[in-house]
């Protein structure tokens, strides 16, 4: 419309595109339900405002229709770089992961498995590193009871809650490499 007003002449005969602009953003949005979000791409933390589609019934999954910078976020102010811009993509792309796979050693392939089985399969694997790896005294006798073996690091999503939660649980594990991305 920009081209074919300039072209043509428009701007100056006194026509002004602004509300056509607007009413073009608020007709993509209608009938959605905003929830507002954390960037997931950086340790800045840009707010993210997630636009969707549905009618939010029982086992009725949403569609993302649009995500754009939330203007009243603290750190952001609404704008997004272009990764946090193509978030939706992330989102609704098809070969988005929604399940958790393993690849077993010495396969050349990931196969699907359940939830129980992954959760199993990392509590096993953490024992056992602990297990392998545990420091109860240093050098000079010191008990610190450290797990070196391990390390750990936050996404910058988190909240405030989950950090506190997640650095407890490490802290008990005894892994001393620990930090969450963003501190939010």
């Amino acid at each position: 419309m920009q081209i074919a007003a300039a072209g043509t002449g428009v701007g100056a005969l006194g026509f002004d595109l602004q509300p056509a602009r607007a009413e073009l953003r608020e007709l993509k949005i209608a009938r959605t339900t905003e929830t507002r979000s954390t960037c997931p791409y950086c340790a800045v933390s840009c707010g993210v405002i997630i636009h969707t589609i549905g009618d939010r019934a029982k086992n009725v999954r949403s569609t993302v229709v649009h995500v754009e910078g939330d203007p009243d976020h603290p750190i952001s102010a609404g704008t997004l770089c272009p990764k946090g811009a193509s978030l939706r993509n992330d989102i609704t792309h098809a070969n988005r992961l929604t399940s958790p796979k393993v690849r077993r050693p010495g396969s050349d392939h990931w196969e699907d498995i359940g939830w129980d089985e992954a959760i199993a399969g990392i509590a096993r694997h953490v024992k056992d590193t602990r297990e392998r790896t545990l420091v109860e005294k240093n050098a000079k006798g010191e008990v610190v009871n450290r797990t070196p073996g391990m390390a750990w690091i936050g996404g910058c999503t988190d909240t405030n809650e989950f950090n506190f939660l997640q650095w407890k649980a490490l802290t008990s594990w005894g892994v001393p490499y620990r930090d969450t991305q963003a501190r939010v």
